[in-house]
């Protein structure tokens, strides 16, 4: 089982009061009422589920499981499953926010959606894992389907729990349905480019964002929060555009050398230990010290809230680049745009692995899969055509990439509420 290395949420962070925060700001750029607001704000159906699984030692547990589709006005609801100890309905209410504007904003056909099981899979064993998959999928099979609501990994899942999702769909209709899921292994529909697709994407982000300064992604340092799914292929994408990538950090802690990481060899590290840490190529630092640490881009790759009141103080980094959904809280974001850090957010930034889940979606339908090159030519295409309309309205409007992103995304989904109607 692989799991996203992250660091515990800082403290006093709601990523539900910051995704509220977000969708207030925009809906005053857009000039929109109340009603619409509320609509907007207010999930359009939520399923909180019991999970019992019976251990391998034939101990009975239970766990709770959640699945939230926040909007589905432009279609069927898009978001990742979350297995974390952590993880509770509020979380999951934000993430589903988030993933509605991300879809919007990058212009694929879903509405934003999420789900999550209280568990930490790194304390249960593969058949153990198998079993709350396929329970937590038999009990939410009403709200899930490729026209309905489609599944993707997220922190502390990945492609093989996916599999078992759509298999224990498709054994409860009769038929393979692949178009269920996305980030499936590859024998059972899933397509080229998605495992690295988020990471990517973040990479396109950062080096449009730095054009716009006439910088170049070789001629800046880096320091990457999370090495995990998204953090690790970052961290490697930089590298070998020839960014200086000095440190990087997981859940146990960090390293940094200033001269530049070699990535390659801490990757080797990480899969030979599990871990960053004890890298012999760099010193040891702390996941505080890296979000400080002098350098021109910060990727914070984690979890929610990292970029607070407290530590967004103490950026020296030019850009922040969002890996992670929800890294920077309102007051986080504040204080980086008054020291003038240039923020490309979330929605924007991670939002490659969406888009070649839409990719994967669409194969599936078809029963027809691209080549990797053409995967990687169209992720390309749509993640700066999507910069490039958020960018000029930021500068169009004098606004912030987070409230020009925002506005694009609320605006795309009111338009859907808007022409659809209400019914009755």
């Amino acid at each position: 089982m692989t799991d996203q290395a992250t660091e515990p949420r800082p403290p006093h962070t709601s990523p539900l009061e910051t995704a509220r925060a977000q969708l207030a700001s925009a809906i005053e750029i857009l000039g929109y009422g109340e009603g619409l607001h509320q609509m907007l704000a207010t999930p359009r159906r939520e399923m909180n589920v019991a999970v019992p699984l019976r251990r391998d030692d034939g101990e009975i547990v239970l766990f709770t499981g959640y699945r939230v589709q926040h909007n589905i006005s432009r279609g069927p609801g898009k978001g990742g499953l979350r297995y974390s100890a952590s993880v509770d309905v509020d979380e999951v209410r934000a993430l589903a926010m988030w993933m509605t504007w991300k879809c919007a904003v990058v212009d694929v056909p879903y509405g934003g959606a999420k789900g999550g099981v209280t568990i930490d899979p790194r304390l249960h064993s593969s058949a153990e894992l198998e079993r709350v998959t396929r329970r937590y999928t038999s009990e939410i099979m009403p709200m899930i389907g490729p026209e309905r609501d489609i599944m993707a990994p997220d922190i502390g899942t990945d492609e093989q729990i996916m599999a078992w999702v759509m298999d224990t769909y498709s054994v409860n209709l009769g038929y393979t349905i692949p178009a269920v899921t996305t980030g499936k292994p590859l024998a059972v529909g899933g397509s080229l480019g998605r495992p690295t697709a988020t990471s990517r994407g973040v990479v396109h982000a950062a080096e449009a964002a730095l054009a716009d300064a006439g910088v170049k992604l070789d001629e800046v340092s880096a320091a990457v929060q999370g090495f995990g799914k998204v953090g690790s292929h970052a961290a490697r994408f930089l590298h070998e555009a020839g960014a200086r990538v000095v440190a990087v950090s997981d859940e146990h802690g960090g390293v940094r050398a200033t001269d530049g990481l070699d990535v390659p060899a801490l990757l080797r590290h990480v899969q030979d230990t599990g871990s960053v840490t004890g890298f012999v190529g760099g010193e040891a630092i702390t996941n505080a010290e890296l979000l400080s640490l002098d350098v021109d881009v910060l990727i914070p790759a984690a979890v929610e809230g990292v970029l607070d009141e407290e530590s967004a103080g103490r950026v020296k980094a030019r850009w922040v680049v969002e890996a992670a959904n929800g890294p920077t809280t309102t007051e986080g974001d504040r204080i980086l745009a008054d020291r003038g850090v240039v923020v490309v957010p979330d929605i924007l930034a991670n939002a490659g692995g969406v888009v070649v889940s839409y990719f994967e979606w669409v194969q599936a339908n078809q029963a027809y899969w691209w080549t990797e090159h053409e995967i990687a030519e169209r992720l390309e295409q749509r993640m700066l055509a999507s910069y490039r309309s958020v960018a000029s309205l930021a500068h169009a409007e004098g606004l912030s990439m987070r409230d020009a992103a925002l506005a694009i995304g609320v605006r795309r989904v009111a338009e859907a509420h808007q022409i659809r109607g209400l019914y009755p």
